[in-house]
């Protein structure tokens, strides 16, 4: 993984990092070039910890309600936002999860290149499944035989390395399991990505790009990799309103993970970082930045 022009910061120390964002490009292992932010931390002294930000679908990292997390998150830590493949200025088609987690190594390897010793991944939706397979693949001990690593080499796709390992994970309103359809918003979701009059809404409509093959292999699913991200502490956070995924889902992912895991069910939220409002993340980041 590399980072290249437009706002590369030359310097590996947090310290000589310029006071406002800093945008970059950054390049995932399979080729595709994403479009990255660092906002450094506003806090008097340069936080060690920085977070990094995986939007939902059709997010991209200058959609209000990410700015939004970023601009809560920066009062404790330095952040990290992105844009997945086929989202933004990023290349690529989006996968809907599945090649995303190369977009999320990336951009924590970044993050760590700039100096921060502590990375915790936050993501939402989509982005919340990401940063649980990510969870899994890239753990620190990833090189450890029967760890994680093995479950990176049966999918086939990522090396798993530790420079962009997560130290903590939030997962906000995730899915559980692959290919659900129970409520109107997913399907409506399924047909906009497997058919190609849905594509077309979704490319001009919603500025998604978005891959016309299906999976293959199907990559580890959201309750598969959640068992996995132990040692490092993992937070479930969903809403009893969401339209999307009904209470099962987080209720799932958190008996998968075990002790290992934290489970928050938020009255009157609905959906992902559109739903998040700055109570919410000002407790997010409370979790994710231990004082």
């Amino acid at each position: 993984m590399s980072s290249v022009s437009e706002g590369r910061i030359p310097d590996s120390t947090v310290r000589s990092v310029t006071h406002g964002p800093v945008r970059a490009t950054l390049r995932a292992d399979d080729g595709t070039w994403i479009e990255a932010v660092y906002d450094p931390c506003t806090a008097d002294d340069a936080a060690e910890t920085v977070i990094v930000v995986a939007h939902g679908f059709t997010g991209s990292v200058d959609r209000p309600a990410v700015r939004r997390a970023v601009r809560t998150f920066s009062r404790y830590a330095a952040v990290v936002t992105f844009s997945f493949r086929g989202h933004g200025r990023s290349g690529g088609l989006s996968t809907v999860g599945d090649r995303e987690v190369l977009d999320l190594a990336a951009a924590v390897a970044w993050a760590r290149s700039l100096g921060h010793r502590r990375v915790v991944t936050v993501g939402f939706s989509m982005g919340g499944s990401v940063v649980l397979r990510h969870g899994a693949l890239y753990a620190d001990r990833a090189a450890d035989a029967g760890g994680a690593g093995s479950v990176a080499e049966r999918e086939g796709r990522t090396g798993a390395r530790k420079e962009a390992h997560a130290d903590a994970v939030v997962s906000v309103s995730a899915p559980a399991r692959w290919y659900y359809r129970g409520t109107a918003p997913m399907r409506r979701l399924h047909w906009m990505v497997t058919r190609p009059t849905g594509r077309l809404v979704g490319r001009y409509g919603f500025r998604t790009r978005i891959h016309r093959e299906a999976w293959d292999p199907v990559p580890l699913s959201p309750a598969g990799a959640a068992a996995l991200i132990a040692p490092a502490p993992l937070l479930i956070v969903h809403g009893d309103r969401d339209p999307y995924f009904p209470l099962d889902h987080p209720r799932m992912l958190a008996t998968a993970a075990g002790d290992a895991a934290e489970l928050w069910l938020e009255r009157g939220m609905g959906h992902a970082e559109n739903a998040a409002d700055e109570t919410l993340l000002t407790r997010i980041a409370d979790w994710a930045v231990p004082r």
